[in-house]
């Protein structure tokens, strides 16, 4: 049953065609017996041609809606000039008028309302009922005015329903291509966010590594030692990186994260000092204070102090030259967390710490701005009075529940 019902559905004009045989059957029989009578008018041929037309009216009504309404409307004109009484076969026009209400073109829907409203008034005219009188007359052009009426705004509303369900579709698939469009763009800052992870891990590690790698090269005849310590923190350090790169990259490998080794949390304002024990570790004197009551943070607010940090004194290791100290002061304030990391060595150049850096360095500076904007904090960043380098951010704190 299913297949004959899709089968109809793609076959609209077999449908109708079906209509219209079965109307013209009823046609031939309404003529033939109205012929008999004695108040008909017209003849048998012409009642049978007119009966066909408007039957093939209802055939082609889908195919071709405005050509069959100008067809109908001209057949109705033909009755009413050779004077042939309506029969059966014109029930076509309430299908012709609620398919160009429904499907048909604007100027074919209007007329088609029109040319349905006059049917019943001149139908009255052209064959008065005289048993009625004037007033019966009048009421029954109004009684069959009501048809047409209703077939055009059956058809009207079934095109306002289709409208308005095109429309919900095509906000769909709008929503559908803006969701997909947001998926990209998330995609896309995630791949940003992990590019500056890994930007932070590799330059703060590697250049310890670096440092460490150097100083035990020139004790390792003098100090074995001093060396053997050395090439145990450049270990320490590359296991924590490997281990952090492992953590980032594993987020770009659906269902990977099993097996991409160690899981390491994100690091905390806690960290710091361990951070700075490491750098302490490879040669460069940090002093670190903290200032203010301890609180919890927002896990965003306490990865952007730990990462600035970082970049800070990594920085100062790679632009700040021999003997160089640097200082990290940590303050909580009511309303934020106040960051100043100073050092006292020559600094990097001018166009590192601008906006953009020069000839596509500068990134670990921009990666802050980013990171403190994504908190609604602020960053200045920039030479010291009297020498070396100062960053100082304040980042607000939000309420933890």
């Amino acid at each position: 049953m299913q297949r004959l019902y899709d089968f109809l559905r793609r076959h609209p004009t077999w449908v109708d065609s079906f209509w219209a045989v079965v109307l013209f059957g009823l046609s031939c029989v309404s003529v033939t017996n109205l012929s008999g009578a004695r108040d008909y008018h017209g003849s048998v041929a012409a009642g049978l041609s007119i009966s066909a037309v408007l039957c093939g009216v209802v055939a082609l009504r889908r195919r071709l809606p405005e050509k069959m309404l100008l067809a109908a409307l001209a057949t109705g004109l033909v009755q009413l000039l050779v004077d042939q009484q309506p029969t059966v076969a014109d029930f076509a026009m309430l299908a012709i008028i609620y398919t160009v209400a429904a499907d048909g073109a604007g100027w074919a829907s209007r007329t088609g309302l029109v040319g349905g409203l006059c049917a019943g008034p001149l139908a009255m005219i052209r064959w008065p009922d005289a048993h009625s009188g004037p007033l019966g007359n009048v009421a029954i052009a109004v009684f069959q005015t009501v048809p047409f009426a209703l077939a055009w705004v059956l058809g009207d509303s079934l095109r306002t329903r289709r409208a308005y369900f095109a429309q919900l579709e095509e906000r769909a698939a709008r929503l559908e291509k803006e969701r997909e469009a947001q998926a990209k763009v998330a995609v896309a800052a995630e791949r940003a966010r992990i590019a500056r992870e890994l930007h932070d891990v590799v330059a703060h590690n590697v250049s310890v590594m670096v440092v460490q790698a150097d100083g035990a090269a020139y004790v390792l005849d003098a100090a074995p030692d001093q060396a053997k310590k050395a090439l145990e923190t450049i270990s320490g350090t590359g296991r924590q990186a490997l281990a952090e790169m492992r953590r980032l990259l594993g987020v770009l490998r659906t269902g990977e994260h099993k097996e991409a080794g160690e899981y390491v949390p994100q690091p905390d304002v806690e960290q710091i000092d361990e951070l700075v024990e490491q750098c302490r570790s490879a040669g460069l004197p940090v002093d670190f204070k903290v200032e203010g009551t301890p609180r919890p943070l927002p896990s965003g607010v306490e990865l952007t102090a730990y990462r600035i940090v970082q970049e800070a004194l990594t920085n100062t290791r790679k632009h700040g030259g021999p003997n160089t100290g640097a200082s990290v002061r940590l303050v909580y304030f009511d309303d934020g967390l106040g960051l100043l990391v100073e050092d006292d060595g020559k600094g990097a150049p001018h166009e590192l710490y601008e906006e953009g850096g020069f000839d596509g360095q500068g990134h670990g500076l921009i990666g802050m701005r980013e990171r403190v904007g994504m908190v609604g904090g602020t960053l200045d960043a920039g030479p010291r009075p009297g020498g070396g380098f100062r960053i100082s951010a304040l980042l607000p704190l939000k309420p933890t529940h």
